[in-house]
């Protein structure tokens, strides 16, 4: 290894430095050497999948949220569905300080753009009561 590294080093020729950094890397990983299956054996991530363990379960409420429309996306309601949220994205309203539970990133950056006008379209489809259940 030292001899490709100092042939690198007196050449400067790209493709032999990327070499050397390839080998070297190969060398400090020998786990995944050779392979395309990474370090985590297969078994040990379908084990963490079953359990329910992993980033995305950290940030899942434990238990219910008590939130506006009972958890049921703002705007899937102004649309006219009734979308259940499970509150692992949420917005209070910092002027009421009430709740709102969201489906997707998505639905909460575009309830953002106009908080009032469609807080004020949940609310009259909410009241309504016909929105059908998705």
């Amino acid at each position: 290894m030292n001899s490709i590294l100092g042939i690198a080093e007196r050449t400067g020729t790209a493709s032999v430095m990327i070499m050397a950094l390839v080998v070297v890397a190969a060398v400090q990983c020998p786990a995944r050497a050779g392979t395309d299956e990474p370090a985590t054996s297969k078994s040990a991530r379908e084990t963490a999948r079953a359990s329910g363990d992993g980033i995305w379960k950290a940030i899942v409420p434990p238990g219910r949220m008590a939130s506006e429309f009972e958890a049921y996306d703002p705007i899937g309601l102004a649309a006219g569905a009734m979308i259940k949220a499970d509150c692992s994205i949420n917005w209070r309203d910092p002027d009421t300080g009430r709740l709102y539970c969201f489906a997707s990133g998505t639905s909460l950056n575009h309830f953002l753009a106009w908080p009032r006008a469609n807080i004020r379209r949940a609310t009259e489809a909410w009241q309504r009561g016909n929105v059908p259940v998705n």
